[in-house]
């Protein structure tokens, strides 16, 4: 049986909301407040459940990602684990040391040095000082921050700060460890380490617990999620089920279209819609692809009457961009064809599109001399998926930090000797 690092079972967290009355220091004070009480009677006290009823299990070695909206309680959940607060109902074993990352600079003191937090830090997080000292070397060049060393922390900025906290924390080596978004507020050099050293937990046998709104960071390092809602747990799953579940919430997957009515089914007289929908590699609906599989959209239609019509797909990314449109150039498609149902699928090359949402308007039309297609159906944004890198080698190389563009192709490079170049001189068109 495969030993658990944390089980959770009904853990819920209450916390009273309303008013907040000013200081009350002076005796002054306590008797107006008094007075204000006994005229307008208690004001009713609201409370509200940050989390309510949520279990689950993560085993030893795990790397599990947490995600929900703004308020979904991911944060509560994650300080309750890390005993920083206590649940109102339910319980948390936690087995092993634990090192949360859970704010920018948690337990600083902004008048001292980097070198005294470090000290002062990893006291906090549970480090006898002989440790500190072995890995001081270590944190430090980690974090990055050699040249301010001895400089206060006040001075330093935010960067640096969370640089400094997460080195101190990861390098506590930790049998549990819980990050929360601190990638968010890092450079692209600081993210490439810090995903580099999570990596390396769940590969050691360490358990990891992440926090993030990056669906691409969090599908590439987590392969299984919990997603939160308003302080529920509504889903614990695979990846890219949960992120298609996050992305779409109560419509369902985003990724199939159906039209099971043939007289709504958008469309004319010669043409209606039937389905669409995102497939990966071996034909199966999904919502999530890596980048480095094909993606196929599937579009099934009725032909009406006879006619030589085509089918016709726009993408476009989660900025409004148009990626690119295509039309099925199978000659096939030139003849007009007899009525039926007719299924074709649009193959898009592995390692081409860039990570994030693609939306996906299906089309079809039929041609007309001298003039533009002429739309039969047409249903914009019918389908939408989101691209995500989990496997290398990919067109990002060994860069962590976030490339831009619709479009993110793994070209292949050729190099020469600088001796072999042509030289300017030698060109055409060159006096």
């Amino acid at each position: 049986m495969t030993n658990l690092a944390i089980d959770v079972a009904g853990i819920s967290k209450q916390y009273r909301i309303g008013q907040m009355h000013s200081a009350i220091d002076t005796l002054r004070d306590h008797l107006m407040h008094g007075l204000h009480t006994l005229r307008a009677g208690r004001m009713p006290r609201e409370t509200i459940w940050a989390l309510d009823d949520v279990s689950f299990q993560v085993a030893e070695g795990e790397v599990l990602g947490i995600i929900g909206r703004n308020g979904a309680g991911k944060t509560t959940l994650l300080r309750l684990l890390s005993r920083i607060t206590e649940p109102t109902k339910g319980y948390a074993d936690v087995t092993g040391r634990v090192g949360s990352l859970l704010e920018v600079g948690t337990g600083f003191h902004p008048e001292l040095t980097g070198r005294e937090n470090i000290f002062l830090n990893g006291a906090i997080l549970g480090m006898r000082r002989s440790e500190i000292v072995r890995k001081f070397d270590e944190i430090v060049e980690f974090s990055g921050v050699e040249q301010f060393l001895d400089t206060p922390v006040k001075r330093y900025s935010s960067g640096m700060f969370v640089r400094l906290a997460f080195s101190v924390a990861a390098h506590l080596e930790p049998e549990i460890l819980i990050v929360d978004e601190v990638l968010a507020v890092g450079d692209a050099e600081f993210q490439k380490r810090c995903l580099g050293k999570m990596e390396s937990y769940g590969q050691s046998g360490r358990t990891v617990l992440f926090v993030s709104h990056s669906m691409p960071t969090i599908a590439r390092l987590c392969p299984r999620l919990l997603l939160l809602d308003r302080g529920r747990l509504v889903e614990d799953g695979p990846a890219e089920h949960v992120i298609g579940h996050y992305l779409h919430g109560d419509l369902g997957s985003s990724a199939r279209r159906e039209w099971p009515d043939p007289h709504a089914a958008p469309g004319d007289d010669w043409a209606r819609l039937r389905s669409a929908r995102v497939v990966d590699a071996s034909g199966t609906t999904s919502d999530v692809i890596d980048v480095s599989e094909p993606i196929g959209i599937e579009i099934a239609f009725d032909l009406l009457r006879r006619e030589a019509v085509f089918p016709w797909i726009d993408l476009v990314d989660e900025r409004g961009t148009l990626v690119f449109s295509a039309i099925d150039t199978n000659p096939v498609w030139n003849e007009a064809r007899e009525p039926g149902r007719y299924v074709t699928t649009a193959w898009i090359p592995e390692h081409l599109l860039n990570e994030g949402a693609i939306h996906v308007t299906v089309s079809v039309k039929s041609a007309l001399l001298g003039r533009k297609p002429w739309r039969h159906a047409e249903v914009e944004s019918a389908l939408t998926f989101q691209v995500v890198e989990r496997e290398g080698p990919t067109a990002r190389g060994d860069f962590a930090g976030r490339i831009s563009g619709a479009v993110r192709p793994l070209l292949r490079w050729t190099e020469v000797e600088a001796a072999d170049a042509p030289s300017l001189a030698a060109r055409p068109g060159r006096d």
